[in-house]
């Protein structure tokens, strides 16, 4: 990696030491498995889960006289999550070995690329905020590189009091290993690029994501300095698996470097491991640098080439990635850049948001109900809709630790409770509750309103009825309200309380005023 400051020195990133301010540099590479059926040099199942062992051809084991075949497939995903992070595509590049000794490594290389990678530099922009003023700060992100490698196996220490066991089911998986520049400077900004990245190759469907299965993982550079000097030595993190985790690992690790060189000593290139349970940092390895390696071209593989007519044909069918939605949102549904970001966050938010807004586009969210009433023609409203899939859906998913993927309320339920609101079926009171009947019970939002009688009354005779029985209760509250008329809204609330609800609110307030002789502002 090259290191070239890009970034003028921010005070509020600072971290203070007993010696004055000190800035921390981040960089960091990430790998993420890639989406596809079967392996990057062998036809073997990437198939997640399944037993030891099992996913396992004779190429992957490294069986003598076995030859490795680039899977075509792999190399589209690679150059579509290129496109994605804006980067130069190369249409030639070169397979490596990069020799290194493990147990779970059975060829006693990597097949990888060091010099001439597939995709090249790119950018992805990341946003932090906002802040008290509600603004949001954008900083670009450099990307120095995009290579594919191979996996290594996995080493289990857990199964045997004496002995290792290996696993070997994800060796020759396809890896992309994304190199950024060295251009983050907090814990904040190392956090938002890794939940940019992973968004944004869940939008192009290059790879899952999925951090906990060991699918994405970081290798996290950490190294400190005085304000505009030098770049220091640098640590690697090596394999965190959490973005709380990326965030811990540095703050940590920036202190531990810090407190050595505060009190004369110096830091040693190393390699290290996050130990979550105790929020630590601890050494691993000396740091290896690439001659260690001893890189030279894979003997068994052909350079790949292709042209441009292949990129431009996977850069036609790329989806809309999350700036450009978030970007639409603001513009033509008029949300806020909060709200869209927050719609756009992952791409199975931004979906469903996008099916309640568009009622006559299939729910095809899997295993669930779709209503058997026509949809409305009518798109809903951006604003409105938002709102409830933020506020609502979303609060209830985190309140029940739930994923968007298992909420128990379909986009074609959400849109048929704002339909009732926007007709006028139900108030807004009476949509909250049942929004929690459609949460815990399922059905039908309009044969639930109907079969329970929850309609909210418009008959604007019986609300003056309601109105003239709790004036006539509370004559005192009367004469409070006629000397201070902004405690009319005590009658509101009763006649909304006395009516379960059901009362149209702006005909209370209307009728409340006008009983009581307030004036319209």
């Amino acid at each position: 990696m090259t290191l070239v400051d890009v970034r003028t020195p921010d005070p509020k990133r600072f971290i203070p030491g007993a010696t004055g301010d000190w800035e921390v540099i981040i960089g960091m590479e990430v790998h993420a498995q890639v989406l596809s059926n079967s392996k990057l040099f062998s036809g073997a199942s990437t198939e997640f889960g399944k037993p030891a062992n099992s996913n396992v051809s004779l190429v992957d084991a490294a069986m003598p006289g076995m030859l490795p075949v680039i899977n075509e497939e792999c190399i589209k995903q690679a150059v579509r999550t290129g496109l994605g992070l804006k980067a130069a595509i190369n249409k030639r590049s070169l397979f490596d070995r990069k020799n290194y000794f493990y147990p779970d490594l059975p060829q006693g290389y990597q097949i990888s690329q060091f010099k001439d990678p597939i995709v090249g530099e790119g950018k992805i922009v990341i946003s932090l905020g906002p802040d008290r003023q509600g603004q949001f700060e954008d900083i670009e992100i450099g990307i120095e590189r995009l290579h594919l490698e191979q996996d290594a196996g996995k080493s289990m220490h857990d199964q045997h009091p004496t002995m290792s066991y290996v696993d070997l089911n994800r060796s020759g998986v396809a890896l992309m290993e994304i190199v950024s520049k060295p251009d983050m400077r907090s814990s904040d900004e190392a956090k938002a690029y890794m939940t940019k990245l992973r968004s944004i190759v869940r939008y192009l469907g290059t790879c899952d994501g999925n951090m906990d299965e060991g699918s994405m993982r970081a290798d996290v550079n950490v190294s400190v300095r005085k304000p505009g000097g030098e770049f220091g030595t640098r640590c690697e993190i090596k394999n965190v698996n959490s973005i709380r985790f990326i965030g811990q690992a540095i703050e940590y690790e920036a202190r531990r470097q810090i407190g050595i060189l505060e009190d004369g000593g110096s830091i040693d290139q190393e390699t290290r491991l996050f130990d979550p349970n105790k929020g630590e940092t601890r050494s691993m390895r000396s740091k290896e640098d690439a001659h260690d390696y001893r890189y030279f071209p894979d003997p068994d593989l052909l350079p790949l080439e292709f042209d441009d007519a292949f990129i431009a044909e996977l850069e036609r069918h790329l989806p809309e990635l999350p700036d450009d939605k978030k970007a639409r949102f603001v513009r033509e549904l008029g949300l806020s850049i909060y709200d869209a970001s927050v719609l756009v966050s992952e791409k199975a938010i931004a979906d469903y948001y996008e099916r309640v807004l568009h009622p006559t586009v299939k729910d095809v969210f899997p295993g669930q109900m779709v209503l058997k009433r026509a949809p409305v023609a009518v798109e809903r409203d951006g604003k409105f809709a938002a709102n409830w899939v933020i506020n609502d859906l979303l609060g209830a998913l985190n309140k029940a630790g739930k994923s968007i993927e298992e909420t128990p309320v379909v986009p074609a339920q959400l849109g048929g409770i704002l339909d009732l609101i926007a007709d006028g079926t139900i108030s807004g009171k009476i949509a909250k509750d049942l929004f929690e009947i459609v949460w815990t019970e399922g059905g039908d939002p309009a044969e639930l309103v109907e079969s329970r009688g929850m309609k909210q009354v418009t008959d604007t005779g019986a609300i003056e009825a309601a109105v003239d029985e709790i004036i006539a209760a509370n004559p005192d509250q009367v004469a409070k309200v006629k000397a201070k008329p902004t405690l009319a809204g005590w009658f509101v609330g009763q006649v909304m309380k006395s009516t379960g609800g059901k009362a149209n609110p702006q005909a209370v307030q209307a009728l409340v005023k006008a009983k009581l002789g307030i004036e319209e502002e």
